[in-house]
């Protein structure tokens, strides 16, 4: 009997593993969705755009990108987990994906159990702007300056919880520094009030102070990455400022609903792969601040897996609470 059971597991497995080999080799033959947890214009928004077009491209089909703001990405992030496991619906997932499972109580989804990774597509470093007005020009001064008055500066994010928040948090316990942050609901605002001196510091994505430290209207002290930024070549890394290792970029990457077949999910993989290496899509990273970052699918799961630990970590010990 055990011997009749485990044959029919067999040819179950083969009738499986030839059925997901079938649908990838027609896929995809009907449009692709890819659900972004931001509001259009954004950088992720952006870069889930630049990606897309390029897949439509190579493959002929159509690639339709569907903002979805609202709950710090979880609701974009559900729906995706409720989708049809058959590739045609992704999301453009953020560090958001890794920090929520830690940041909202209870737990709001589990992505490595319910999603899984396709390929990750890029990263782009946080950045530490300032009204130009600051005396201090570099993260070094400002450590200095936190030292001599702790908890008296304050710097500006996009809200509690927020990648660049999350970033700025990990970077002051690794310098034994601390900073009054003041959230905000987005980072519009944070950087109008800085620009106006209502506040010295801001930390957000490379991309959003970008025309402003062009227009001299913010200066960028240090970026949160181990190379300097295409798009401020002359600001420090955090790295240079003497932490060598330590890095808080926002990173970008695809994942599916986890029953999504392993046939389906590897040409999905293939077809970033080979977006990742056109001038379009690498001049869009460039653009937003960033690079692309080419790597197999398992590279991105153990990303969300080491990014969740670190997060949980980082709400716990510095009771961090969302907005």
């Amino acid at each position: 009997m055990k011997n009749k059971i485990s044959k029919y597991a067999v040819v179950l497995m083969a009738w499986v593993s030839l059925c997901g080999s079938v649908q990838a080799q027609n896929f995809p033959s009907k449009p692709i969705k890819i659900v972004v947890g931001y509001a259009a214009g954004g950088a992720v928004d952006a870069v889930a755009r630049s990606v897309g077009q390029s897949i439509a491209s190579s493959t002929g089909q159509t690639v339709l990108v569907d903002n979805k703001p609202g709950a710090g990405t979880n609701i974009a992030v559900k729906s995706v987990i409720a989708a049809e496991p058959d590739g045609y619906t992704l999301l453009m997932a953020a560090n958001a994906l890794a920090a929520n499972m830690a940041l909202y109580q209870p737990m709001p989804f589990d992505a490595e159990k319910e999603l899984t990774a396709v390929s990750l597509v890029g990263r782009v470093p946080v950045v530490i702007a300032a009204n130009p007005s600051v005396p201090y020009n570099n993260v070094k001064q400002l450590m200095e300056a936190a030292k001599n008055k702790p908890n008296t500066i304050a710097y500006g994010s996009p809200g509690n919880g927020s990648t660049p928040h999350m970033a700025i948090e990990l970077f002051t316990h690794a310098a034994g520094i601390d900073l009054q942050h003041i959230p905000y609901r987005g980072g519009a605002q944070a950087i109008t009030d800085v620009i106006g001196g209502q506040l010295p510091l801001i930390a957000v994505n490379a991309l959003e102070v970008l025309p402003h430290v062009k227009s001299g209207k913010l200066k960028v002290l240090g970026v949160l990455s181990p190379a300097r930024s295409p798009i401020f070549p002359d600001a420090p890394t955090i790295a240079e400022s003497g932490f060598p290792g330590f890095e808080a970029s926002v990173w970008y990457g695809l994942v599916a609903p986890v029953a999504t077949p392993k046939p389906v999910i590897q040409k999905l993989h293939e077809e970033v792969q080979k977006a990742l290496q056109t001038k379009e899509v690498r001049d869009r990273m460039t653009q937003v601040g960033g690079e692309v970052v080419p790597g197999s699918s398992d590279m991105f799961t153990a990303l969300i897996h080491s990014e969740h630990l670190r997060y949980a970590k980082l709400v716990k010990e510095a009771n961090i609470k969302p907005d």
